[in-house]
């Protein structure tokens, strides 16, 4: 039996990882940290709530007293840190979160679980579990080699580069401390209980809602689509059989234009969905000017953690987006609700379009 915290266990990928640990470790104890800020759902863990194993606690990871309390009142040996500021779009426009977050967050999480592990006389089964992006290394020409784990670190945005902050204190704990932490840098996730700023929510809602598909630039910038489940068993087989202070680069194999990410979903829309605003729905799509310092490439290496631990991703992106459209088709009760006059102004401010409604 383990005893879990998840930070930020209420916003997108940590929602999901608390869905297959509980559905996977029904005998483990998982608490949840989240200060439930705009992303932060606690109706994503509505399945759990009530369970003797599960507790939410609505809090701050910048809150020493409160992780002093949690670590030591549950006796916690394990460690998945999700909680964080993510979206480059507002890191752009209000970058000082994602420094309190990110940075300074994460090292008051290190530091209340590396006096948590003194205490306990430095277990050798814990383990801190910080969960990073591949934005962290930067942009790939279109012809450059996929990101490995010693890719050098070259972030491009605030957001970015808070993470690559949060990545070295994580690094330096182990190396300094001998503190078990494990880093995986992951691509971009796609899934359920994504907040709607994210690209693929926000087309898929817009369609449902008529309104226009805001596009960057010429739509031409490539991600790596992983979905979020793939995701959540790789973070499993990485506490399982991953190693203190070893990197896992964890990405879907899937590099894909968003333009053509965009006209997937439209198509899908178009065959499943009743009765659209506007159709086809490509018809909507409306390229807005491009965001600064926006990536041109991403692309993941995950061939160690697949040769070390056995892991591989197993969902399509054909796949994958279909179970996603299917998602929000079924789930509009969940995202009607995030539609709020704070999204709106953000996506004013963002988009330079209409209003959503």
């Amino acid at each position: 039996m383990r005893r879990v915290l998840v930070t930020g266990g209420a916003g997108f990928i940590g929602s999901n990882f608390v869905h297959h640990w509980c559905g996977s470790y029904p005998d483990d104890r998982v608490i949840v940290v989240d200060a439930l800020t705009y992303a932060g759902n606690r109706n994503n863990l509505a399945a759990w709530e009530g369970k003797e194993n599960f507790r939410f606690v609505k809090g701050d990871i910048c809150d020493r007293s409160l992780l002093d309390d949690l670590l030591g009142g549950e006796n916690i040996d394990t460690i998945v840190h999700f909680a964080a500021e993510s979206h480059v779009d507002r890191s752009i426009l209000t970058p000082g979160a994602f420094i309190q977050t990110n940075v300074v967050g994460t090292f008051t999480l290190l530091e209340a679980f590396r006096q948590h592990w003194l205490s306990r006389n430095q277990p050798d089964n814990y383990r801190f579990l910080h969960v990073s992006t591949d934005e962290v290394y930067g942009s790939l020409s279109a012809d450059a080699p996929a990101f490995c784990e010693t890719t050098p670190y070259a972030p491009n945005s605030p957001y970015s580069a808070s993470k690559a902050g949060s990545d070295h204190l994580v690094r330096a704990y182990y190396h300094t401390y001998n503190l078990p932490t494990i880093i995986t840098n992951c691509s971009n996730n796609y899934g359920p209980y994504q907040f709607p700023e994210k690209l693929i929510p926000l087309m898929c809602i817009n369609i449902l809602i008529g309104k226009s598909l805001p596009v960057y630039g010429d739509g031409c910038n490539i991600r790596d689509w992983l979905y979020v489940g793939d995701h959540c068993r790789a973070l499993d087989v990485v506490l399982s059989k991953g190693l203190p202070g070893e990197n896992y680069n964890i990405g879907g194999n899937n590099e894909v234009k968003n333009i053509d990410i965009v006209r997937t979903l439209c198509d899908l829309m178009d065959e499943l969905a009743e009765n659209l605003p506007v159709s086809p729905s490509q018809n909507l799509i409306t390229f807005v000017t491009d965001r600064p310092g926006h990536d041109r490439r991403y692309a993941i290496n995950s061939s160690k953690i697949q040769n070390q631990l056995g892991w591989s991703p197993s969902v399509t992106i054909t796949e994958g987006l279909r179970q996603t459209v299917i998602w929000y088709l079924n789930h509009r009760q969940w995202w009607e609700p995030l539609l709020s006059e704070e999204y709106q102004a953000y996506y004013r401010q963002n988009y330079r379009v209409a209003t959503l409604s």
